[in-house]
């Protein structure tokens, strides 16, 4: 029987294999180094994950299945350095993407099962 997305989705992010997908420190979102996922998962050569090599395609799955794109908050500084500092690291972070559903959350596993297609 093949695995719905939800559950390929769960797989790979318990599996560990990958550096490129990770749950967010609380478990509640997965986040995503674009560039490395399309090189680690989705350009892999006989051995796809998921049915697609292309990243918007699987962020339409994504969608598809009640994913919502999150927004990375930065508090930023008053000084001119700090501020300076935290552009950088903010660029650093914009290849990070951030997907929150509320039926997929590490904590609860059951509720993968409520994770449908719309």
């Amino acid at each position: 029987l093949a695995l719905r997305f939800p559950q390929k989705l769960w797989q790979m992010l318990e599996s560990g294999k990958f550096q490129s997908i990770w749950w967010s420190e609380s478990g509640k979102c997965v986040a995503i180094n674009k560039d490395l996922f399309e090189m680690e998962v989705l350009g892999r050569e006989g051995q796809q994950v998921f049915h697609t090599q292309k990243i918007r395609s699987f962020m339409r799955q994504l969608n598809a299945y009640g994913f919502t794109k999150m927004q990375r908050k930065f508090q930023r500084s008053a000084s001119l350095p700090e501020f300076l500092a935290e552009e950088a690291a903010a660029s650093a972070h914009s290849q990070i993407l951030y997907y929150y559903n509320p039926s997929f959350n590490r904590e609860q596993p059951m509720l993968l099962e409520t994770c449908k297609r719309r």
